[in-house]
């Protein structure tokens, strides 16, 4: 049994804290907000974020972040991408001991263009982590709760610790592989969410089967061509972090980026859509990284960029997928283009 905080209690890390109750271990869910603390203790439900599901007895939560810290050898960050880097400050400013992170995070930070455990090495203070371990794969918290069968991804150069959050989240209806691809992983989880608030799009706009086919297979020419230019590995994104990823996000009503689109696809703007939504959209932010990315890395990445212009320069999506489609003509495997 190990002593493992989740910090933040949104739809993801409420989910994965279940696993690891589930699993025996001695669980503590953070949340900043005091009245969802007492909501999970008191009465073992998140009704905002999982509304339909009760959670283990065995799984306590604080609004403390010094209790959490104080309680943990093992730390998952399930905190949306924007609020990283003031966790991590904080939990460095209050962490007395070395713990093993576990991030779960899909986003780039933008501007600094630095994937997830970048920004937390950045941010941590050195002498507390252990290692971090990136976890991904295709997988909705609503799914997990109910015990569906889900497959995901444990990333880190040291295999070895990708192998202890193997152990402690694995169990019969949750598996996890390992990997030593953190770029690959990171640059697939993150960038996903773009593909799938366009293919939300395509379906707004009503262009059928066809389309959103197109749109994952292209997409996923885009997000390969930028990781191995990162530095990634091919095999990566044809797997679990990649296209398991990307068809689990791009075509379930579950996925908040497509929901997004499909929003965006039907007419109505970016404000008044993420005022729709209540949570956050990680893909809007990932956009804007995305397309830095392209041009610091000069990367070809039409579908990122025409998003790009819908979401931050108010182009309407019809005149996107338009010009998309009368792109020059290309060569499919040769060019990659």
């Amino acid at each position: 049994m190990e002593n493992v905080t989740v910090l933040g209690a949104g739809s993801w890390g409420s989910a994965l804290a279940v696993v690891l109750a589930e699993n025996g271990h001695n669980t503590l869910l953070w949340t900043h907000r005091e009245d969802q603390a007492i909501e999970i203790n008191e009465h073992h439900t998140n009704k905002k974020y999982l509304p339909n599901s009760t959670l283990p007895t065995n799984l306590a939560a604080t609004h403390e972040l010094a209790k959490a810290a104080a309680h943990a050898t093992t730390i998952v960050v399930a905190v949306p991408t924007k609020a990283i880097r003031e966790v991590c400050e904080n939990l460095s400013g209050i962490l007395a001991k070395k713990v093993l992170f576990v991030h779960v995070s899909k986003g780039i930070e933008p501007d600094s263009l630095l994937r997830i455990s970048e920004l937390m090495n950045e941010s941590l203070n050195l002498e507390v982590i252990e290692d971090i371990v990136v976890l991904s794969g295709p997988s909705h918290a609503e799914e997990v709760v109910l015990q569906y069968p889900t497959t995901i991804t444990a990333a880190c150069a040291n295999l070895v610790a990708a192998e202890k959050v193997q152990d402690l989240f694995m169990n019969g209806y949750f598996r996890v592989y390992t990997n030593d691809d953190v770029i690959g992983v990171e640059i697939g989880g993150a960038l996903k969410n773009v593909i799938a608030l366009a293919a939300g799009i395509t379906d707004g706009l009503n262009y059928g089967d066809n389309a959103k086919a197109a749109l994952i297979t292209r997409g996923l020419a885009e997000i390969t061509r930028l990781g191995v230019k990162m530095g990634g590995n091919p095999f990566t994104f044809a797997g679990l972090t990649g296209m398991g990823d990307l068809i689990v996000t791009c075509t379930s009503v579950h996925s908040r980026n497509w929901r997004a689109g499909n929003l965006l696809g039907k007419g109505m703007k970016l404000p008044e859509v993420l005022e729709q939504m209540g949570m956050v959209v990680e893909g809007v932010r990932t956009t804007k990284a995305a397309h830095q990315l392209a041009l610091k890395y000069d990367v070809p990445m039409p579908i990122t960029s025409a998003l790009f212009e819908v979401l931050f320069n108010d182009k309407e999506p019809k005149a996107a997928v338009d010009e998309l489609m009368i792109r020059m003509k290309k060569r499919e495997i040769d060019d990659m283009r």
